[in-house]
C-alpha cells in the first residue's frame, strides 16, 4: 500500500470536491425540479476545493519540514462514480448519496492520520465530514420525496 505525500491527499481531495461539484451541477441541469438543492451542493463543493487548498498551502512548510506522508491511505478506495447518463433521479440521487458517502469516509482516514502534524488540515477535514453528514440528510430526504 505505501504512502501518500501530504500533497496527493490535497490534490485527491480537492479532485473528489469537483468530481461531486459537477455530478451536483448536471444533476441540476437534468433534474430541474430540484435546481436550487444540486446547485446548492455544488456551490458548497466549490468552497470545499477552496478551503481544503487554502488550509493546506498555509500549513505547508510544516509539512515539508516534517516528511509528513499518509501511510497506507490508498486513494483507490476512494474514488467515486459519477456518471448520471440514463440515471431515473432516484438512482442519480442514489449514486449522488454514496458518493458523499465515499467522500466522508475519506475525510475521516485523512483527517485521522493528519492529526499530530497538519492539524489544520485534519480540522478541516473533520469540518468537512459534519458538513457530510448534513449533506446526507438532505439527499435522504429528497429520496423519500422520490419514492
Amino acid at each position: 500500500m505505501g504512502s501518500c505525500t501530504a500533497s496527493a491527499v490535497v490534490n485527491f481531495a480537492v479532485e473528489l470536491e469537483a468530481a461531486c461539484a459537477a455530478l451536483y451541477e448536471a444533476m441540476a441541469r437534468t433534474y430541474e425540479k430540484e435546481q436550487s438543492i444540486f446547485r446548492e451542493l455544488a456551490k458548497e463543493n466549490e468552497k470545499n476545493e477552496r478551503l481544503v487548498r487554502r488550509t493546506y498551502y498555509e500549513v505547508v512548510s510544516d509539512a515539508l519540514e516534517t516528511g509528513f506522508s499518509f501511510e497506507g491511505l490508498d486513494l483507490l478506495n476512494y474514488t467515486l462514480d459519477c456518471r448520471l447518463e440514463n440515471k431515473a433521479q432516484s438512482e442519480a440521487v442514489t449514486m449522488a448519496l454514496r458518493s458523499e458517502e465515499r467522500i466522508e469516509q475519506f475525510y475521516l482516514a485523512a483527517a485521522e492520520q493528519s492529526k499530530s502534524l497538519l492539524a489544520d488540515v485534519s480540522r478541516v477535514f473533520e469540518k468537512l465530514i459534519r458538513q457530510r453528514k448534513a449533506r446526507k440528510a438532505t439527499l435522504r430526504k429528497l429520496l423519500q420525496v422520490l419514492h
